[in-house]
């Protein structure tokens, strides 16, 4: 006969392990942020945990199950949202690629503006508080800049650009008006404004069962769409999009897709490096920071104690 108290310990560290399995697959997981590409909301180094229930559950193991959510539900607009490379093409199973974190600037029926390098304008993203932009001054105030961002407690992301007389930062919103408060009404800062002649072009969110028409703009877009996520035979011959071997000046979609974007718009890991994101490589919303550290610090000293257990937004 079996004396299960003898084996209790290791019965309980068993239950524990599964416990700690289950909910890692089916509610949450944890997250390093390599870079800093959505400051200020979060910061490099730091480490969250993503609510796999947000859009609803997608299944894991797609190796054997291929893709199905229980509980579907859309992503909103200006959500943190945590997803597999769509790029990834070389790993053919979804859930195994690299993860991404980007802001969703962009739902299924949505047009955004977008200039040659699609860099989107909308609304939304111009009300972000926390969204980088590029800042220029006199190389002669960097000391005093510098002592500036170390009182207001401004992430020193270092220098962005440089000439002989000037220097380039980037800086959110937020972080702009404190310097331009702290320099009592003498603002040598000025952002780099984009010139006004670049011309913008609309960009359409595919969305489930919706057409989309072919402009020169956004033909390769919409071919790598097609051959990376519908499963399409599609090329483009004499600035032509070819879609099983018919041309085409209309895309029909099968999935829902989003465009997601950097805080930080110097940072390129966004939907400008690998287009739109299908709703199947949606993990999950970014929901707390549970660790937050500056890089290169020792043990004992770069916590950042008033961001640990801080709800992401």
């Amino acid at each position: 006969m079996i004396n299960f108290r003898k084996y209790k310990w290791i019965l309980a560290f068993a239950g524990a392990v599964v416990v700690v399995l289950l909910l890692r697959g089916f509610a949450f997981t944890s997250c390093l942020i390599p870079s800093t590409g959505m400051e200020n909301s979060i910061f490099q180094g730091e480490r969250i945990l993503v609510n796999k229930w947000s859009y609803g559950l997608r299944v894991p193991f797609m190796t054997l199950f291929s893709y199905h959510r229980w509980g579907e539900h859309p992503v909103q607009q200006q959500d943190i949202v945590v997803f597999n490379n769509p790029a990834g093409i070389r790993q053919p199973v979804i859930d195994r690629r690299e993860v991404y974190i980007s802001r969703c600037i962009g739902v299924p029926g949505d047009t955004l503006l977008v200039d040659s390098l699609f860099s989107a304008t909308s609304p939304e993203s111009k009300l972000n508080p926390d969204k980088k932009r590029l800042y220029a001054y006199p190389v002669s105030k960097e000391n005093l800049i510098t002592s500036l961002m170390h009182t207001l407690s401004i992430n020193d992301d270092g220098l962005m650009g440089s000439s002989d007389s000037t220097h380039v930062r980037s800086f959110s919103r937020y972080e702009y008006y404190l310097l331009e408060q702290a320099m009592n009404g003498q603002n040598w800062i000025q952002p780099l404004s984009r010139k006004k002649d670049i011309e913008l072009k609309p960009l359409i969110i595919p969305g489930k069962g919706k057409y989309i028409r072919v402009y020169p703009w956004n033909i390769t877009l919409l071919r790598n769409t097609l051959v990376m996520h519908e499963g399409k035979q599609a090329e483009i011959k004499n600035d032509t999009l070819y879609i099983d071997g018919k041309p085409a000046q209309h895309c029909y979609f099968t999935k829902d897709y989003y465009w997601m974007g950097s805080n930080n718009t110097i940072n390129l890991s966004d939907s400008r490096l690998f287009g739109f994101v299908p709703q199947d490589h949606i993990i999950g919303k970014a929901a707390v920071i549970w660790f937050s550290k500056e890089k290169g610090t020792g043990l004992f000293d770069g916590y950042r104690w008033n961001r640990f257990f801080r709800t992401v937004k």
